[in-house]
Parts: structure tokens; C-alpha cells; sequence
């Protein structure tokens, strides 16, 4: 496609003023939002070298990624939280040596409408969205207008847009399998199945224990969300209603550390009465007490993924799902 360089050229083809232009490409408040978009996009699609809102620091970046978190399952979710911590980490590192600056966006999408719309006037080459949330069918219809994205997350039925995550399937197995080694019998699986990314760990989770006849109890799976409060009130309540179990499998390490501590509170001892593993491997999984048996995902190589394939969907290119490898870490939570 030619390029225009011009904002003459922009101008014609937009049916404005060259100064409705100029204003519009540099936000300014006096043209209407609607206008401003329509610009942006015309812009885009000619190639015509602007940023919306870019500070002029940045001008030198080979690109500009934003990363975007959305909302878990429609509920308040937390940048803070340790394993998106560390995977932005491992996105910044992989962005600083392609030469490209990220920017974290305060845009929480929670339907099509959002995610055209941060598409349309988002001042960055490529998004990164960390987590599928529920918006699956709403990526794959975005994917059809507009590829400058990627996703962190599971690969689902039907997908058509990329996404780069681990084998969670196969993570939760090799979790449960580990304490059903141990001898554990009655094991616990701690995490939200509506997300898909934690209902394919349970399907893992699932699979070891009907590989080794063991009971697929619901009673064992109450609904945890990703926070410390949810897996410490779960504990609380099992306890109280007498269900009895010697093991959790955690769907992250965070709802890991929450069970711990429940555990704690109630006089159950970690790892001789229940033997704990999380999912995750962040950098507080090693220094908790006791120190947190996990699942590892490489966060440096995802970053590494995520950017790489950006970059290729940016510049046209296509981009294929990738599953990351996972790896049992032994820690003191289990006991062996």
C-alpha cells in the first residue's frame, strides 16, 4: 500500500481540514472522539507515520507494545498480582532487546466494543493481552478486523487469534500425579474453572486422579478465585464442614500461599498433614514458609514468545499458538 506522508493526503481521503487533522493525530479535545478514531484509522491504514498521545521520549523505539490485563471472569483483578508481576518483567525484558518501549495500559475490556475501541485508538504498533477472561469468542471476531494483538493465555476450541501459555493440561497432571506419588488420597484442587487457563489445569488435575482410581469428588473442588482471602476462606469452610483432606493442588501459586496460610490458621500442619502444590513458580514461592512446591512456566521465554510473534503480527506477518513447557519444582510444602 502506498504510504502518505502528507497531511494533505490524509485530509482528502478523511473529507476534513488539514488542521481537523492535525488536531485529531494529536488528540487534541476540540475534534470529536468519533472523528478523532476515524483518522487514527485512516492514518493506519496508509501507513502514515504517527502514535496517538505518544510522548516524544519514545519517538526513537523500534515499536511501542501496550499490554493490557483484563478484568478475571468480570471480577476486580489486580496488576500487583505476583505472577503478572513477572511476566510483564519477562515481556519488558524481551521488548528492551528488540529495541521497543511497552506501555501498561489502565483499559480493563469486558466486551467487543471495549476491545475494538482500545484496537482503534490505542497509541502502540501491538497489544498484549495478558488472559483470556471470557472475552475468547470477542478475540476471535477482533482477530478478523484487526491482528496487531496477541494473547497470553490457553488455546481453546475453535481459536483463530495466537496466544502463547503453557500446557496447563499437562501441568495439572504432573501436579496431582506428584501427590498422589506421595501417597495423598484425598486431594483438593483450589482454583476458578470458569477461567480457561485454571479449567484445563483441573482437567489435568482431573485425568491424574482417574488414571490412579481415585474419587472425583466435588466436594474436593470448591470455587477459589485468584486471591490470598478466597484460598484461606476455602480452607476454613472444608474444615469446618469436616471434609477431610491431606492434599491441594492450586491453580496458581497465589491461591497456593492463601491455602497455606488457612491451613496455618487452623492447626493443620504443612506438608505432614496436607501436602501443598501451586502452579506458577513466582519468585515468592521460594521464600514462603514453607517454601512452595509448584509448576514452573518459563515468564523470561514467554516474553520472548509473546514479543517475537507480535512484532511478526504487526509487520504482517502470521503467528502461530505456541504451548510452553512445564516443569515440577519440589519444595518444602510437599515433603519430598
Amino acid at each position: 500500500m502506498k504510504k502518505y506522508s502528507r497531511l494533505e493526503d490524509l485530509a482528502e481521503i478523511a473529507g476534513v481540514s488539514i488542521a481537523t487533522v492535525s488536531r485529531a493525530l494529536n488528540d487534541h479535545p476540540s475534534v470529536r472522539e468519533e472523528t478523532k478514531r476515524r483518522i487514527w484509522k485512516i492514518a493506519r491504514d496508509h501507513n502514515y507515520s504517527f502514535r496517538p498521545h505518544m510522548p516524544a521520549i519514545l519517538s526513537g523505539a523500534a515499536a511501542t507494545i501496550a499490554i493490557v490485563v483484563p478484568t478475571p471472569q468480570g471480577r476486580a483483578g489486580s496488576i500487583a498480582d505476583p505472577f503478572y508481576l513477572e511476566l510483564i518483567g519477562g515481556v519488558g525484558e524481551a521488548a528492551r532487546e528488540s529495541g521497543c518501549d511497552i506501555l501498561i495500559s489502565h483499559v480493563a475490556p469486558t466486551d467487543y466494543d471495549d476491545l475494538a475501541s482500545l484496537m482503534e485508538t490505542s497509541r502502540a504498533d501491538g497489544v498484549i493481552f495478558l488472559g483470556q477472561s471470557f472475552l475468547h469468542d470477542r478475540f476471535n471476531r477482533l482477530y478478523r478486523d484487526d491482528k496487531r494483538f496477541i494473547v497470553w493465555g490457553a488455546e481453546l476450541s475453535g481459536q483463530r487469534y495466537p496466544s502463547v501459555g503453557s500446557d496447563n493440561i499437562k501441568g495439572g497432571r504432573r501436579a496431582a500425579s506428584h501427590l498422589i506419588r506421595l501417597g495423598r488420597k484425598r486431594i483438593a484442587f483450589f482454583g476458578d474453572i470458569e477461567a480457561p487457563e485454571a479449567l484445563q489445569r483441573y482437567t489435568g488435575y482431573v485425568d491424574a486422579l482417574r488414571e490412579a482410581g481415585l474419587k472425583i469428588d466435588p466436594a474436593l473442588a470448591p470455587p477459589v478465585h485468584f486471591e490470598v482471602e478466597s484460598a484461606e476462606a476455602a480452607v476454613e469452610t472444608m474444615i469446618s464442614h469436616k471434609i477431610a483432606f491431606d492434599g491441594i493442588f492450586a491453580a496458581s501459586d497465589l491461591i497456593a500461599l492463601g491455602a497455606i496460610r488457612g491451613l496455618l490458621k487452623c492447626g493443620r500442619r504443612v506438608p505432614d498433614d496436607v501436602s501443598v502444590v501451586g502452579y506458577d513458580n513466582v519468585l515468592l514461592a521460594r521464600y514462603s514458609r514453607p517454601s512452595l512446591t509448584t509448576i514452573s512456566q518459563d515468564m523470561a521465554k514467554a516474553g520472548r514468545l509473546l514479543v517475537s510473534k507480535l512484532l511478526a503480527l504487526s509487520g504482517g506477518k502470521e503467528a502461530q499458538s505456541e504451548r510452553l513447557p512445564t516443569e515440577l519444582i519440589v519444595r518444602e510444602s510437599c515433603g519430598a
